[in-house]
Parts: C-alpha cells; structure tokens; sequence
C-alpha cells in the first residue's frame, strides 16, 4: 500500500460515520508493517483522520497489542494531548494494552481520572474501562478504581453504571 494509502481509505464523509475502518482494520492485520501509518495518522490534520485512525488502530491491538509497544511515548503524550472525544475515548481503550512500568501506569490512571470529567458519556464510560484494565496490571492502582467504579455505578450515566457494574464484579472476583 502506498503511503498515503491509509490516510485515503480514512479520510471522508463526516465523524458519525467509520468509512472504511473496518477494512483499514483488515489490512493493517495482514500486514503489520502499515502499522506505523495508522499510528502517524492519529495525528493528522484532518479530525476524521485522526478519529478513524484510532477506531482502526483499537480494532487492530484488540488482538495484537504487541504493535503498539514502539509507539508507547508517543501514545501517551497524544493520551494527555487529546481534545477529540472520538480519540480520547479510543486512546482510553488502547494506552491500558501497551507494556507500562508502574510510573507511567500511574500517569496514565491520573490522566484517565482526568477524563472522567469529560462532557461525553462514552469518554467517561471507555475511561473507567481503562481504569479497570490498567488496574489489572498494577494492584496500587485497584483499591482507588473499585472505589470509583462504585461511585459511577451509584452517579454516573446509565452506560456509565452498567459499565461500572460489570467491571466491578469482574474486578471484585479477580
């Protein structure tokens, strides 16, 4: 693929609709290599670029988070940096996936709290589910996030305290 191949199969129609992600999603799984294109387009110009690029790039580290570990620094810059509620809510679901020592395991919780006060629903909701899979990886981290998740199971939005229950009972039985 040439490179500005990923960005064309991004770019278009408007944020209520996923274009071509899926199908970025596909190709960036059989060749990895396009990795770095989707990584670099999370910083394009044009916001449905960039909100696509991190759709496709969730999709893809679903199963291969591996791809994201050289793009770590740069990851967690754009996680303080956001201002997309489409980005920031994927990059919620993506940074918890990348190989962090506790310090930045730490930084990004304090960042994903920080989200918690975003207007939208799905950035508060895809942040407490960071919360929760950080947490899993760090016992520090556990006893503030189980205390959250009960307050947002008790306040938040309806998405926001179904979220919040079921991460409860998966973190409480763990």
């Amino acid at each position: 693929m040439a490179p500005n191949g990923i960005l064309l199969l991004l770019a278009g129609g408007d944020r209520r609709s996923i274009g071509r992600v899926n199908e970025v999603a596909r190709r960036v799984v059989k060749a990895p290599r396009l990795f770095p294109q989707l990584i670099a387009a999370l910083w394009s110009e044009d916001a449905i670029v960039r909100i696509r690029a991190a759709d496709a790039t969730e999709k893809v580290t679903r199963t291969n988070p591996i791809l994201l570990g050289p793009h770590k620094k740069e990851l967690l810059g754009l996680l303080a940096e956001a201002t997309d509620k489409e980005l920031r809510w994927h990059l919620a679901m993506i940074v918890p996936r990348l190989s962090l020592t506790t310090r930045e395991r730490q930084w990004a919780s304090t960042l994903l709290q920080e989200y918690l006060k975003d207007s939208s629903s799905i950035v508060k909701t895809c942040a407490l589910q960071g919360l929760a899979d950080l947490s899993e990886n760090d016992p520090s981290l556990k006893a503030n996030v189980l205390e959250l998740l009960r307050a947002r199971g008790r306040t938040g939005t309806s998405a926001m305290k179904a979220r919040s229950r079921k991460l409860l009972l998966h973190l409480e039985h763990r």
